[in-house]
């Protein structure tokens, strides 16, 4: 770490703290003693989507919050628990250990969260990704639903 005053390389740690998912230093340069602080943060894995077309595009939680919004529209979800789903949605997609996700990793990470919180919303959602375009798709989609209530 370089000194802030004299531009030298060598410091040492005076304090050293966590602060939420930062590590806060005190350093003291070697060259000149002027003290000062830096703050480490880990860095993020950036994930990429890999759309249909071969296109990638870096992950966005904004778009996955969004499909949640409106699958969860008018159903008795709240704005904190669509928050918490695109948190989880996210810890899904980064424990794959893969810096290039297939799109349909994410609509199948976002169908298995609204699966657990509300049926309706799957059902919005699963149409939606999944470009339903009979009655049959619809019942192909809500029959994993009903075997699941008959046990």
């Amino acid at each position: 770490m370089r000194c802030p005053a004299c531009d030298d390389a060598e410091s040492r740690v005076v304090d050293s703290r966590t602060t939420g998912d930062a590590v806060r230093r005190r350093r003291e340069c070697l060259a000149c003693g002027e003290r000062f602080t830096t703050h480490e943060r880990p860095e993020k894995r950036v994930l990429w989507v890999v759309k249909k077309d071969g296109r990638r595009e870096p992950y966005a939680r904004g778009k996955v919050l969004h499909g949640l919004a409106l699958a969860c529209r008018k159903r008795p979800v709240d704005s904190a628990r669509l928050d918490e789903l695109a948190r989880d949605v996210e810890h899904r997609l980064e424990s794959r250990r893969e810096s290039d996700i297939p799109a349909s990793a994410v609509g199948e990470a976002v169908m298995a969260a609204l699966l657990v919180v509300d049926e309706v919303a799957y059902v919005r959602f699963a149409s939606v990704y999944g470009a339903f375009e009979s009655v049959e798709q619809f019942i192909d989609a809500i029959q994993p639903l009903r075997d699941a209530e008959q046990s």
